[in-house]
């Protein structure tokens, strides 16, 4: 959809201006925030928060746009990671990003944290498994192929969330070389440890990074894909722990 910018605003389409995107990722126990242009990434900030997302979130978005010496008015979208991933953090995140699209008339960009996890195996000629801890002995996880450097991947499965074991049998049948990135792996290298043809990329591509929300998003903003804020949602692939602990509860009773 296309968008034209509201009074904070210093043009009347895209292509006119300089494309600032503010990313922000919340969906793991990491907070993350970014800032980046056609140029690339110009600032970021990761915080292990300690799930305190909301208490981080704000002074880290001060830091980020006085470090690119970008003020508020200068945005042209605001990108947020929608999960799978941290009830709660998806929420925290989502609703700033949402308040500050509202505030200044900006449009704004969904990213998968499955999407952005992917592109920790950027540099892959082999399909990327991302997956992250989703607990409860679960994992989210989805199949990639990766396009290049700072290239969105293309989606071979959609995000699901099943078993580790689950997730290792499908592995095992595709018999092809895999790269797995993501918490997913790391929680339950017990389960994945068997794969013949898995390659693990370790501590370093564990989570969803801000930088990497950023880069995406940026394009998908000069592709024009961008929804108004109240479209945006979290992705739930499974009911919040709160409401599973509930239904336990009441089964129980």
């Amino acid at each position: 959809m296309g968008f034209t910018l509201g009074s904070t605003g210093h043009c009347s389409s895209h292509m006119e201006c300089e494309l600032v995107i503010l990313g922000i990722e919340t969906s793991v126990e990491h907070v993350g925030v970014a800032l980046g242009d056609y140029r690339g990434v110009r600032a970021h900030s990761m915080l292990a928060s300690d799930r305190r997302h909301a208490e981080s979130l704000t002074p880290m978005i001060q830091f980020v746009m006085q470090q690119a010496e970008v003020e508020m008015s200068d945005l042209s979208a605001v990108a947020v990671d929608v999960g799978p991933g941290l009830f709660t953090g998806m929420r925290v995140g989502i609703a700033a990003a949402q308040s500050i699209a509202w505030a200044l008339e900006l449009p704004m960009i969904p990213v998968c944290s499955l999407d952005v996890v992917a592109m920790n195996a950027h540099w892959s000629e082999s399909v990327v498994a991302a997956s992250l801890d989703a607990r409860r002995g679960e994992v989210y996880w989805a199949l990639y192929r990766m396009r290049g450097i700072g290239v969105e991947p293309q989606r071979i499965t959609e995000p699901v969330v099943s078993s580790p074991e689950d997730l290792a049998v499908h592995l095992a049948d595709r018999g092809e070389e895999i790269v797995c990135v993501g918490s997913g792996f790391d929680r339950h290298q017990e389960v994945f440890q068997a794969l013949q043809w898995a390659q693990f990329q370790g501590a370093s591509g564990s989570y969803p990074l801000a930088t990497h929300l950023v880069t995406l998003a940026g394009q998908r903003l000069a592709a024009d894909d961008t929804v108004l804020p109240g479209a945006v949602e979290p992705m739930y692939l499974r009911a919040p722990d709160a409401e599973i602990n509930w239904q336990t509860r009441g089964a129980a009773s």
